[in-house]
């Protein structure tokens, strides 16, 4: 086997050489990624400027790219927290982050890419602590779990905001309770519903009874009215008229007998 030239041995060392720092010097970031350049013979870091974006990217061989993921993630968490009574509750909350795009290269100086074991997780934990701790087992069962999701997120975000960290949203799941607590909850509360049921059956007798009582007192009024009204006079008024209708009715023979003075005629029908 002839050996190769000293020149072609030299140019297979540069081929391999230029192979080695190009694979060394080649970076490529996928969709919902963006890397924090380390230039090691410079000042670390690189914070100053944006992130890398998504695609192919050549950098020097001596310097580094971490990737993070910059698209929303979500982290589950199961909680045993107290409540302001002391008692043991259970929460299945979701929170939905992302790392602060711009400020990438601050993360990674000041977290790492552990940053959501370092601040996220006790961050919400925290939160999570404080805000059921203001609330009773009834609180939590009933109508205060929408008040309490956005409490936590609140107080998880005070906390995030200082760390590069953008939190979207907090989702409380689930919240367990202790059982024997549980039941009682619920016996109270169909308790209470059935005593709300009974006061609506009794207000509504209440007004029934009140709409009858003012139909009869205004009938009765009405009666008084009339009563006042209706004098010998307009009596006597009245049947006349009503005799003299009687009188033109083409079927009628009229027959008068008088009754006194004050008395009213007699109509006999045409037989």
């Amino acid at each position: 086997m002839e050996k190769l030239p000293k020149g072609g041995i030299f140019a297979l060392v540069i081929v391999v050489v230029l192979l080695i720092t190009l694979f060394k010097s080649a970076v490529t970031i996928d969709s919902g990624e963006a890397g924090v350049l380390f230039e090691t013979f410079g000042n670390g870091v690189v914070t100053d400027e944006p992130p890398m974006g998504e695609g192919f990217h050549i950098v020097a061989p001596w310097n580094k790219v971490y990737v993070y993921e910059v698209r929303q993630q979500e982290l589950f968490e199961k909680m045993k927290v107290l409540s302001s009574n002391g008692l043991e509750i259970q929460i299945d909350a979701s929170a939905w982050y992302e790392p602060v795009y711009d400020q990438l290269g601050n993360l990674h100086q000041s977290l790492g890419q552990g940053y959501l074991q370092r601040v996220i997780q006790p961050a919400i934990r925290s939160a999570a602590r404080s805000v059921i701790g203001r609330y009773t087992p009834d609180d939590l069962y009933s109508t205060k779990r929408d008040a309490i999701q956005v409490e936590i997120y609140e107080e998880t975000k005070k906390i995030l905001d200082k760390q590069y960290v953008q939190l979207n949203e907090v989702l409380v799941r689930d919240v367990t309770l202790p059982p024997t607590i549980k039941e009682a909850i619920e016996r109270k509360l169909k308790q209470e519903q059935e005593s709300l049921e009974y006061e609506f059956r009794l207000e509504s007798a209440r007004k029934e009874a009140e709409k009858v009582i003012i139909e009869a007192k205004g009938k009765a009024e009405s009666n008084r009215i009339l009563s006042a009204s209706l004098t010998d006079k307009i009596l006597q008024d009245k049947g006349i008229e009503a005799t003299v209708k009687l009188s033109e009715s083409p079927n009628s023979k009229v027959i008068v007998i008088g009754s006194g003075d004050s008395g009213m005629p007699i109509i006999l029908g045409n037989q």
